[in-house]
């Protein structure tokens, strides 16, 4: 008898997604944004989610044996709740909730959840429900889903659960054992998110930006040492100048802001206009420095010892999606072996909640080899979405699909591909993407502003077949999820200066036939017309927009930007009236 488990995420803050494991095999995950179209789905349920992960999987709600979320109720006994009290004296209201109430989020999820089941028709939740505190699901994502027989070291760095932010700890015959917990408000991604906001970003993605400003930038001209510190046993940051509530908090139009009138005062008005004048260009590169440092510093403290022992280190939670750190952490000469999660979103943890609840039931998990468990499209669905389509693009089925991308890239077209099942987690890994030729000189530019609408000094990523990655990257940053940033030798910055970032480092995605035949088959070919196995990768969507799903949300992408061609399975879709030239 197989065991069906459904992990959920979100519902009462953001990303909420659904996955389905049958017994210790992940088949099935899906982020709500993708089908309701909502970038980052907040306050929704992953009703929808749910329900195509259930198709996908051939289970019915009545199949379902365990629902596991990732977040559990916090006793008043645990410092968590106390901590959190003390930290927030000056809001008194948010300090005595936090005694008197406790995990409120919880007890949010608890009435949600009922309604959720109802709706899949899923019965006697009470029985099924598994709640895995937030941290543990963000950990178990990078452990039980790449598991080892030698202790690994777990660092888990993250904006913010129940109450903890920061784990460090380590897994060992399947079971995640805890060092030391941080709890808010001192939080290194809090501590981001605040300089995030002061820059004139949103948090959740803002974040990235800032990390793609910081190398244009020099990290010693403004001291930000104010901003937190490391005693050897407590990690706290400054409230009076970021992660502040109640009173303290910088308000502007009504809305208030992730620091103080204090920071103001310190760094001067919040940045409005060019990213790239002084000083804001050297803040982010000052902030990515201190975020880098106290992330080291603190993994060297607790986990030092079984870095030694082992080498192994396994980084999840969002803060992990920050590849510079990943390149940080990877290059302390303790750690032999790297592991981090691809979904590091609050997402992924649908994913870890339910690899943490069937770990701990027993079953041994098997590891993932890569993210392709969305829904995928037949030709005749996607001919269907042309025909239905508004703006009535043109279409034809062609007989070799992987070979006319290859044509078309190398003739400096830009192509939008997808193929197969759709991805999960916030990279686009091939099947649903927006693919360009490295070798075209400006095409970043033209993808910037033609395509993506974004800042014109922002560089894109690349794919690159296995056998090309052996020479281009170092052997410990061959990552096939684009999680880690990685130097590049002079040599190959020279020829493809187009997907080298500011400061010599690349994040690229290593394409191996058996994990996306589709896309190594392509690059197989553009290697043939070009003498490059290497593409620009992109997410196939717009500003602001969740990653295409369906057909129709393609062509919608395709429509609303200055692409002209497409292929959705094997149908090449363009703009043009005239296909005789092709």
């Amino acid at each position: 008898m197989t065991t069906v488990t459904l992990g959920l995420s979100g519902a009462v803050g953001h990303d909420p997604a659904a996955a389905i494991f049958i017994d210790g095999k992940l088949v099935a995950a899906i982020e709500e944004e993708r089908l309701i179209r909502k970038k980052h789905a907040k306050s929704e349920l992953p009703y929808n989610a749910a329900v195509q992960c259930m198709q996908i999987a051939g289970v019915r709600g009545s199949d379902v044996n365990y629902i596991a979320v990732p977040y559990a109720p916090i006793s008043l006994f645990s410092k968590a709740r106390w901590h959190y009290a003390y930290r927030h004296w000056y809001a008194p209201d948010r300090a005595i909730d936090s005694i008197f109430n406790g995990n409120r989020r919880y007890k949010r999820y608890l009435s949600q959840l009922k309604e959720l089941s109802e709706r899949l028709l899923i019965s006697g939740i009470e029985e099924k429900l598994i709640p895995v505190q937030h941290q543990l699901a963000h950990a178990s994502t990078s452990y039980h889903l790449n598991e080892s027989d030698e202790k690994t070291a777990i660092f888990c760095i993250d904006s913010k659960g129940e109450y903890s932010n920061i784990f460090l700890g380590y897994g060992e015959k399947g079971k995640i054992v805890k060092i030391k917990e941080f709890y808010n408000p001192d939080s290194l991604c809090g501590m981001y998110a605040a300089l995030t906001d002061y820059l004139g970003f949103e948090t959740i993605d803002g974040e990235f930006k800032v990390m793609g400003l910081a190398p244009f930038g020099d990290p010693k001209k403004y001291d930000f040492s104010s901003l937190a510190y490391f005693d050897g046993k407590n990690f706290r940051v400054n409230n009076k100048l970021i992660s502040t509530i109640g009173f303290r908090r910088y308000k502007a139009k009504s809305k208030g802001h992730y620091f103080s009138k204090e920071l103001i005062k310190m760094l001067g008005p919040r940045r409005v206009g060019d990213l790239l004048k002084d000083p804001y260009v050297h803040y982010a590169a000052a902030i990515q420095n201190l975020y880098e440092e106290f992330s080291a510093t603190l993994v060297k403290h607790y986990l030092g010892d079984i870095l030694r022992e082992t080498g192994r280190l396994a980084i999840s939670g969002t803060g992990s999606m920050n590849i510079c750190l990943n390149r940080k952490l990877i290059s302390m000469p303790e750690v032999k072996s790297y592991s981090v999660h691809p979904a590091c979103s609050d997402a992924g943890t649908a994913i870890g909640a339910a690899s943490y609840a069937l770990r701990n039931k027993g079953f041994n998990i098997e590891p993932i080899r890569n993210m392709y468990f969305g829904p995928e499209y037949s030709s005749d669905q996607c001919i269907n979405a042309c025909l239905l389509h508004r703006e009535k693009p043109n279409w034809e089925i062609i007989p070799a699909p992987h070979e006319k991308a290859a044509e078309l890239l190398a003739n400096g077209q830009l192509v939008a591909w997808f193929k197969g099942r759709m991805e999960f987690g916030v990279r686009a890994l091939g099947n649903r993407s927006i693919l360009a030729n490295p070798n075209q000189k400006g095409i970043t530019n033209i993808i910037n502003q033609q395509v993506k609408f974004r800042e014109h000094q922002r560089r894109f990523s690349p794919s690159i077949l296995d056998s090309v990655a052996k020479d281009f990257l170092p052997k410990e940053c061959q990552d096939q999820f684009m999680s880690m940033s990685s130097p590049v030798s002079p040599r190959w910055s020279e020829k493809y200066p187009e997907v080298i970032y500011e400061d010599g480092t690349t994040r690229a995605q290593v394409v191996t036939k058996e994990e996306n035949e589709d896309l190594y088959k392509l690059l197989s070919h553009f290697l043939d017309a070009t003498g490059h196995g290497i593409i620009i990768n992109t997410s196939l969507s717009r500003p602001g927009e969740a990653l295409a799903c369906s057909p129709e949300d393609a062509l919608n992408v395709f429509m609303g930007t200055d692409l002209n061609y497409m292929i959705l399975e094997n149908i090449l879709v363009t703009k043009r009236q005239d296909i005789s030239t092709w």
